[in-house]
Parts: C-alpha cells; structure tokens; sequence
C-alpha cells in the first residue's frame, strides 16, 4: 500500500482550491469512511463483482500505469514547455529502459537470491554511474531527503462547512482507494492461490489513512502494480509491506543521495515489466468465444478506468452487468398450455418471473379465448419480486373482468412465502 493514482487525482482538485490543510482533514476522514465501511462488513460484496469487470480493470489500470511512464519520455525545451524527447536523449532512454527489461527477465533464470526487479534497477543504475551516461535520474526530477514525519493537527475549522468541503472529496477518495485495495486483493488471491479478508484489509487501510491524515501524509491504498512486483518476487506475507516502509524510511532519512542516483529509465524499465505482467493477454483471445455483453462490459470498464476513474468504472460495469443478466433471463421465461379432463386451461410456466420479465410474462396469457377456470403451474417457475406480485395480481383482475377464475398451484416455499406476505395485494386462491 502506499500514495497511489486512484486517490492522489482527487487531492489534486482539493489542494488548489483549498490547500494542504483541508487535505490532511480530508484523508483522516477518508480513512474514518474506510472504518465504518470495514465495521458494517460491506467489504464482502467485493466478491460479487463479474469477472469480465475484473479483467477491465485490471486491463484498464495497467494501461494507465503504461500512459503515466510515456510522461518520462518528455523533457523541457527553451521555453520551458515539456516536448517529446529526439535524438540521443531518447536513443539513451529507450537503451536503458531496455537493458532494465532484460535484465528483470534474465534474473530469475540465473539466481533466486537477489529479486529481479532490484537487480534490473542496479544493473541499470551501475551502468550509468560507470559509464557516465547522461540521462535522467531521480534527483533530477524531485528530492528524497527528508525526516521522521511529526504529529499535526490539521489547521482547519472545525465547523460545518469544514465538512461540507472536505465530505465529497473524503467520499471518493474512500471510494477509490477501496475499490482499488479489495480488487487488488482478489487479483493476488488468485495468482497465489489464497483468499484473503477484505473487511480486515479495509479495517488496516482506514486506520493507516487516519494516521497518515495526523501526521501531514497524504494516505493511499493498495497499489496494483506494486502488489504484483511483491508477489512475482515471492514475496506473499504481510513482512513484505512492513520491510517496505521500513526500507522506504531508512532511504528517505539515510540513503536519499543513494536514491536519487538512479535513472528515470530503470524505473521506466521496471513499470513496462509490471504492464506485461499485469495486463491480462488471454482476455484478447475472448474475442468471439465469450458472449459479446462480457466483451463490451471489460473493454467499457477499461475504457472508463483510463479516461475517469476506477470506481466509476466498475460501478458502471457492475450494473451493465446486471441489467444484462437481468435481460437475458427474462427472455428465458415460456409457458406450455394444456387442457385437463375437466376442461381447465394449464399454463406450465417455466423460468423466472421477476421485474425484467413481467413484460413477457403478460403476454403468455389470452384471457379472452380461455374458458372459464385457468391454473398456472408454478413447478418449474420461481417468483422473486414484488414485480412479479403485482404482474400476477394484475393478470387475475384480467381474467375476473371476464368473470373468470385464476388459480396457482405447485408453488416453491419461497414463492409461498412471498405471496403469504404479500396476500393483501393478491386476489385469487392457491390450489394445489
């Protein structure tokens, strides 16, 4: 876990318009909504996600990390402005980027003693230092010295319109950075075969960004790629976090100078490794083998994840999904017809009578050429909702208006129970 893109690109909106200290307020009640989402145990519902909407986010977010590391193939011009690198700078760049690649594929065939992605960015990093190989580093894009963060009060008002600033921008940061965690937790579940405790992990992010808002920190949640360098490098208890904030520290306080010495490019080398491995290739061969609403639902999640945001993406594929559920079995509903010796009319209803099929259910019935007593057989049916209540109330009045009787029969022990509940808004008997 740590800062990450779902979250810093709201801070950045509340930072302008009203400074790093409505931010830090902000995170400490991010992560009091992260609690409380925790403590109602809502993380579970994670679990109910679909799984093309999974591979669309996972899809979508490493194409975003893949676009955020062209920004590093920019510098300044005379004017100041950033322009695309030519040349030898850029010949440079794409070298190094590639000597770190190798060098993080070829590790793991040599030795399992020093992690892949370490020994790329080394590699890397002694050869230009070696070599004096003019490119850029990360002193040259920003400082890593630093201290021991202290305990701050954020200098905010405590009053009602505090919150009513800080309140939407806490909301989505939540939102985000949950989303982000538990997917993420469900993605290292499955590469390493383990099922972890969403509630718990949102309870440790909550309390960790509360902290962080109380010492001048920005927060974060779980970071996709990172996770998958942990992972990949074998790295799969909770000690591999505490070491990295830990190695994290001791940089900042100790080692920046070290730090600052590596280039850009190996830190380049190492994201494009973390895209091909995070990317799910084998959703392209989908195409034309999975049902076509599964393709739209991944490609619209990813599309949505790139251009706004991760939570708006899988709400939005989430109820793509479930209305396309929805769609698809109500067309699954149908009825065979029969007359008995006493010259009843039968319908044998088959499927699921809900609010997606109420429509074709009504149009199973032909009350005006039906004789007098009709029963509908409910043995290979289910009811589900009030829609379906109302549907078949309305289809009794149908047929009184005729002056003729409905009746229902073979009815499962919850379609008994809902209509046991709902007797006032029914007008006809159950047979058996």
């Amino acid at each position: 876990s740590g800062s990450s893109g779902a979250t810093a690109v709201v801070m950045v909106a509340l930072v302008v318009s009203h400074g790093t200290e409505y931010l830090f307020a902000a995170v400490i009640l991010m992560g009091l909504l992260q609690l409380f989402f925790a403590a109602a145990r809502l993380s579970k519902f994670v679990r109910l996600i679909p799984h093309p909407v999974m591979l669309g986010f996972i899809n979508g977010l490493a194409i975003v990390i893949f676009m955020a590391q062209l920004e590093h193939f920019k510098i300044r011009d005379a004017q100041g402005a950033m322009v695309w690198m030519r040349g030898t700078p850029l010949y440079i760049m794409i070298g190094l980027v590639a000597l770190t690649m190798v060098a993080i594929y070829l590790t793991p065939r040599l030795t399992k003693a020093i992690p892949a992605t370490l020994a790329g960015a080394l590699l890397t990093t002694l050869f230009v230092v070696v070599f004096k190989i003019p490119t850029v580093t990360v002193g040259d894009v920003a400082s890593l010295a630093g201290g021991l963060p202290s305990f701050h009060l954020p200098e905010v008002p405590l009053n009602w319109h505090t919150l009513v600033v800080i309140f939407p921008y806490a909301l989505v940061m939540a939102a985000n950075g949950l989303v982000e965690t538990l997917l993420t937790l469900n993605l290292i579940d499955e590469m390493i075969d383990t099922r972890g405790k969403p509630n718990q992990e949102s309870m440790a992010q909550g309390l960790a960004n509360v902290v962080s808002g109380f010492f001048g920190a920005m927060g974060g949640c779980a970071m996709l790629g990172e996770s998958i360098i942990n992972v990949g490098n074998g790295a799969i208890k909770r000690l591999s976090g505490v070491t990295t904030a830990l190695f994290l520290l001791s940089f900042i306080v100790l080692a920046s100078h070290w730090i600052q010495q590596v280039p850009i490019a190996a830190l380049v080398g190492v994201m494009f490794v973390v895209v091909e491995k995070t990317f799910e290739w084998s959703s392209l061969r989908f195409f034309g083998k999975v049902p076509r609403t599964d393709i739209v639902i991944g490609i619209l999640v990813a599309a949505i994840t790139v251009l706004v945001n991760i939570t708006l993406a899988v709400v939005a594929g989430v109820i793509i999904a479930a209305l396309a559920f929805a769609w698809q079995h109500a067309k699954q509903i149908e009825v065979k017809t029969s007359i008995n010796t006493e010259g009843h009319k039968i319908y044998t209803l088959q499927g699921t009578l809900f609010f997606a099929s109420v429509s074709a259910f009504r149009n199973l019935f032909t009350p005006a050429e039906d004789p007098d007593v009709v029963i509908i057989d409910f043995g290979g049916a289910r009811i589900v909702d009030h829609s379906a209540i109302e549907a078949i109330d309305a289809l009794a009045e149908r047929y009184e208006k005729r002056g003729k009787k409905l009746y229902l029969r073979h009815l499962s022990g919850d379609c008994r129970d809902l209509l046991e509940k709902a007797k006032d808004l029914v007008v006809f008997n159950v047979s058996e």
